[in-house]
């Protein structure tokens, strides 16, 4: 479009909004009916450690939406001479999991309590026994458990719990729906029937300490839609929630909200069976949807849901980007010291291209980037830590390859299952995320680390939203396809990308890492047992 057909399209309201609300930033993206971005905005923002649990208010999502919105909608007036009135359809995804717990009047029953948490560990063990099917301690069903085990005086109260996008959705259009690839991860779907499993739902609801309260777990759930369904029409209040300018009209479509995954996927164009993505940023994690079911249960793998209702296998991990960006900022700081002020994009690229220069085993360097508790190593409480012997070859370039390598670690363990045990192969693994801002070096990395050829498109670091947007527009008009049909037809028709093979010589290099890496797990447990702000 040019600049005139893109002005109409604004004012028309031919347009999709996709908002994505992720562990360290909130983005709002605006796009035209032929995919394209016209205007972004974002916000940053940081997880509380309160009371034993990481947690976001919900005073700041709204601050988020609203500020990330407003700059989106700057950048059109600054550059089309255009107001926002209409938006054609709207798409809210965030962070997956966690539990939010309303009582019959909508008030919040306890803070949110994310995915990052380590607190559901002997709900999820029990869940998992009693279903047959790996519950991951962040799913809703392992908080909402655990709450009961505990009993918590709010249960009795609980009437509605749902995820922070399915919050988000609720609160602008009115509608207690969710995206069947964001539900599946608060409680387990049935792939058949396309909604949360009703023998699954009837062993919870005779659990002996479920029994006394008044609720049944199927009355407390979203309703289940998959892409391509309305989940409602935006509402007045929900209007004024974007825009508190009130310029926004209400009456756009509102498509399933999704979790970070499943518009990732869409984002990936991976959606498909035999097809795969990485999504790293705060938390990391692959997906790859399945030809068949799994052979059997595995406490590292969960198996979740595509946008359009495909079971995926999902390796989640709590830890990914969070160490390298602590030490990105003090190298930051020491070069404001001496005068030299460096754009983000500038300190990663000039850090990262340092790793080029390492040796392949980074100099038996081991980092440990755990900010939170990480499952998949059975670590409780996080304690970053950086490790290295009196004879480790302790220079730049080793120092920041093992940041890299350390940030993949815990995804290399956790894919060990899917590769090793259930032998599943993909076409394709499509990497996304921040760290594949600067080009090569993380992506060649995560492809030496895996041992598998990693493609990264020229979205790579803004796939999330935009691929909500997608979700949006195809909402509004599927156009008669499936989605994977309607994503390679319509969507990504002329993506560039690039893919990287693994270098012999780094996967065996990375393969003597990761043997060090897992035989200090000890130093970090050790770490995590001594008292700090996370556990005092």
């Amino acid at each position: 479009m040019n600049l005139i057909d893109i002005s109409n399209a604004i004012e028309t309201g031919h347009t999709s909004l996709g908002i994505e609300l992720g562990s360290t930033r909130i983005k709002t993206v605006l796009i035209t009916e032929d995919f394209k971005t016209i205007a972004s905005g974002s916000y940053n923002w940081e997880n509380q450690y309160q009371n034993g649990i990481w947690t976001y208010s919900l005073e700041d999502v709204w601050q988020g939406i609203q500020t990330s919105y407003s700059e989106m909608s700057a950048q059109i007036q600054s550059k089309y001479h255009k107001s926002i009135t209409k938006i054609g359809s709207i798409g809210i995804s965030a962070m997956m999991h966690g539990y939010l717990a309303f009582d019959k009047s909508g008030k919040l029953l306890v803070p949110f309590r994310t995915w990052r948490n380590n607190i559901t560990e002997d709900a999820a063990e029990k869940l998992t026994k009693e279903f047959n099917f790996n519950i991951p301690q962040r799913w809703s069903i392992a908080h909402l458990y655990q709450a009961v085990l505990n009993d918590e005086s709010h249960v009795s109260k609980v009437d509605f719990i749902t995820t922070l996008a399915g919050y988000v959705t609720w609160k602008i259009s009115g509608s207690k729906v969710l995206g069947i690839g964001d539900a599946s991860g608060m409680f387990p779907i049935d792939e058949k029937i396309g909604s949360y499993s009703p023998e699954m739902l009837d062993k919870f609801n005779n659990l002996k300490l479920v029994k006394k309260y008044p609720w049944k777990i199927e009355d407390l759930l979203p309703e289940v839609k998959k892409a391509g369904e309305i989940a409602g029409k935006l509402s007045a209040q929900g209007a004024s929630l974007l825009d508190p300018t009130n310029k926004l009209e209400a009456g756009s479509i509102i498509a399933p909200p999704e979790g970070d995954a499943g518009s990732g996927m869409v984002g990936t164009n991976s959606v498909r069976e035999r097809t795969g993505n990485i999504s790293v940023g705060t938390s990391a994690f692959s997906m790859v949807v399945l030809e068949k079911p799994l052979k059997k249960v595995h406490r590292n793998i969960d198996v979740v849901m595509t946008p359009d209702g495909s079971a995926v296998a999902m390796v989640h991990v709590n830890n990914c980007s969070s160490d390298i960006n602590a030490w990105a900022g003090l190298f930051k700081e020491f070069a404001t010291r001496l005068g030299v002020h460096l754009p983000a994009d500038k300190l990663y690229e000039a850090l990262f291209l340092e790793a080029a220069k390492s040796d392949p085993n980074a100099g038996g360097l081991v980092n440990y980037g755990y900010q939170s508790g990480e499952n998949i190593t059975d670590i409780k409480d996080g304690r970053p830590l950086f490790v290295r012997t009196p004879n480790s070859k302790f220079n730049l370039p080793n120092f920041i390859l093992t940041q890299l390598y350390s940030a993949f670690a815990p995804l290399k363990i956790g894919m060990a299952s899917l590769n090793n045990e259930e032998d599943i192969k993909t076409d394709v693994m499509i990497a996304q995320g921040g760290l594949f801002k600067t080009q090569i070096m993380a992506q060649q990395v995560l492809s030496n680390a895996l041992n598998l050829p990693i493609t990264v498109m020229d979205n790579a670091s803004e796939g999330g939203p935009w691929g909500m947007a997608i979700l949006a527009l195809y909402a509004k008009d599927d156009h008669g396809l499936k989605l994977s049909d309607y994503l390679d037809k319509n969507v990504f028709t002329d993506s560039e990308s690039m893919t990287l093979s693994p270098e012999p010589e780094g996967s065996k290099g990375y393969e003597e890492f990761i043997q060090q890496y897992i035989s200090g797990l000890s130093i970090e447990k050790v770490a995590g047992s001594l008292k700090g702000e996370n556990n005092a």
